[in-house]
């Protein structure tokens, strides 16, 4: 067996299978907070994603 996960994607992937479900645990023993104070809100993210995504498709068809 390789040293370096990389090298072993069976392990690489049964490492992050059980990191997932350790997180699930986590956060599943925590009440969810109804609102969360900072961070960046979904609405500005979909928002910045339509943005990119208008931009590039101008951009496609204008050198097109």
């Amino acid at each position: 067996m390789p040293e370096n996960n990389e090298m072993d994607p069976a392990a690489s992937t049964q490492m992050f299978r059980a990191f997932v479900a350790e997180e699930q645990r986590a956060n599943a023993a925590e009440p969810a907070p109804h609102h969360r104070s900072g961070g960046i809100s979904p609405v500005l993210v979909g928002g910045v994603v339509v943005a990119v995504i208008a931009i590039v498709l101008a951009a496609v068809l204008a050198f097109s």
